[in-house]
């Protein structure tokens, strides 16, 4: 009951800075976007790992042939969501293309080769440990799996509001939904870490949707 409560108190204190960290990253980009972007991830992962020590070596240890299909798996039906989601948005939106060329157009600033490293390494696993294993894991043991299951995507998509980008807070809608619902089913880190950081690379340096 201790644990819970610190960790409580760890989630809403980090909740009310992530809004603050997007807006510096997404808005006023004092520097490079993938190194703010990075340096923010590694400050909400190492959040969560001091919440639960657990998180990384669960991440590692439990990883089975299934988590590593689930995941690349899922990363690639996102993508071809986020595919067909293109298209339609485009017919509804009439702002659409400029709003993602906003986001695309942080790739100039770094090459293929290091933005892919940051997206693998460092981004697409920080959120997930961030979001899903802490945040979501959190919620869902104080208001129960579905509760926290909607809450925690509902807050995910939030946070991007601040960013003044409705695009964005769809598209993290969407991502929210989807590997909010894998973890609730999986129950594993690892699974959901495979399929951010895939779909990350895939969607932003191979298969660019702009």
């Amino acid at each position: 009951m201790g644990e819970l409560k610190r960790n409580e108190k760890l989630a809403i204190s980090s909740l009310v800075v992530v809004p603050l960290l997007w807006f510096v990253i997404f808005v006023v980009k004092p520097f490079n976007f993938w190194g703010e972007m990075s340096i923010a991830i590694l400050f909400l992962g190492s959040i969560a790992v001091v919440a639960d020590r657990k998180l990384l070596s669960l991440s590692l240890k439990k990883l089975t042939f299934r988590n590593i299909l689930v995941g690349i798996g899922s990363a690639i039906i996102l993508y071809f969501i986020f595919y067909v989601g293109n298209i339609i948005s485009g017919y509804l939106f009439p702002f659409k293309d400029a709003q993602i060329t906003s986001v695309y157009s942080n790739r100039s600033q770094g090459s293929s080769v290091f933005i892919g490293f940051l997206l693998l390494f460092i981004i697409g696993p920080g959120e997930e440990i961030y979001w899903r294993g802490f945040i979501q894991n959190t919620l869902s043991k104080k208001f129960g799996e579905n509760k926290g299951y909607v809450i925690a995507t509902l807050l995910y998509a939030g946070v991007h509001i601040i960013t003044f980008n409705f695009m964005l807070v769809v598209a993290a809608l969407v991502c929210g939904v989807f590997w909010g619902w894998i973890y609730k089913k999986e129950r594993s880190i690892a699974t959901i870490i495979i399929s951010h950081a895939l779909w990350d690379l895939i969607i932003f340096v191979l298969f660019p949707l702009m």
